[in-house]
């Protein structure tokens, strides 16, 4: 769990100090996303081994995350889809239910494993609604892209 928080609190401090110096990239843009998915997903498998958190779960995030790192290089030569506020949202979600995993709740109380499971359907729907969203902004992206391309070409 220590570990899982020194990586979280890095990768915040991280995107902190970009900000606050303006050093924000389109390169952050893409890299910092992937980090954030493979952070997240290593502990999401490593969850579901250990028979800690449904395989389904993890499956289903997973698609979505790495769905969602392909469609940002399909339409990276239209524009760059930055994190949304709902991108943000669903990985502190996701990050919670982690951390409720690694904590020892069951020997504390045992049904606190559910509040922990709870959380966790909560991330994974706001993980499945923020990746429509993404496919949506892509798909204007793409289009915006397109028409630009007609119109300098028709120039």
């Amino acid at each position: 769990m220590a570990a899982f928080a020194v990586a979280i609190y890095t990768d915040k401090l991280d995107g902190d100090i970009a900000r606050s110096r303006g050093l924000v990239t389109n390169f952050g843009k893409i890299a910092d996303p992937i980090a954030d998915k493979l952070l997240i997903g290593s502990a999401l498998v490593m969850l579901s081994v250990l028979n800690e958190l449904p395989w389904w779960v993890t499956i289903v995030i997973l698609v979505r995350e790495w769905g969602i790192t392909a469609l940002r290089f399909f339409v990276i030569r239209y524009g760059v889809i930055p994190a949304s506020r709902g991108g943000k949202l669903k990985t502190v979600v996701q990050t919670a239910a982690i951390f409720l995993y690694l904590l020892p709740l069951g020997a504390l109380a045992p049904w606190l494993v559910w509040v922990a499971f709870a959380v966790m359907i909560v991330a994974v729907l706001i993980t499945v609604w923020t990746g429509v969203e993404y496919v949506i902004e892509a798909l204007r992206i793409r289009s915006q892209g397109k028409q630009a391309g007609k119109t300098t070409a028709g120039n």
